[in-house]
């Protein structure tokens, strides 16, 4: 149970990042709060659409199923059951995987670190990191 409480919370936080990186992508913010001008040259880059969407609306996406299924697995119903653990260390290994072709890109490729996505990829790490302890425990 504490280990799907610690993935809802590491997702609620993750959502608030990708909400504000995808509010800045669709020009509801005007401008980053970075410190470093890379969250902008990163979020401006070609790299910055996957698939036809903004990168920071799969974030907006991916966390929320990530909190939606966190907060299912806490309902009195599924809390002994295996498969929204399951179900969470999937999601999160595709996140990881995802987050690590993206700093790939934004290393190699565009040559610029955005600090927001540096906090993005710690968060989708933790979740990550509980999620398969959680497995093995289960």
């Amino acid at each position: 149970m504490r280990y799907r409480q610690a993935i809802a919370l590491l997702s609620l936080a993750g959502l608030f990042v990708a909400l504000y990186l995808w509010l800045y992508k669709i020009g509801m913010i005007g401008s980053l709060t970075c410190g470093t001008g890379g969250c902008e040259v990163v979020q401006t880059s070609r790299y910055a659409v996957f698939l036809g969407l903004p990168v920071a609306l799969h974030g907006v996406l991916g966390y929320g199923v990530l909190l939606g299924v966190s907060l299912a697995g806490l309902q009195p119903r599924w809390l002994g059951r295996r498969g929204p653990t399951l179900v969470l260390a999937a999601l999160a290994t595709l996140g990881m995987l995802f987050t690590a072709y993206l700093n790939y890109l934004a290393v190699f490729r565009i040559h610029a670190v955005c600090r927001w996505c540096v906090a993005s990829a710690a968060i989708i790490t933790a979740i990550w990191v509980i999620s398969l302890t959680a497995v093995r425990r289960h």
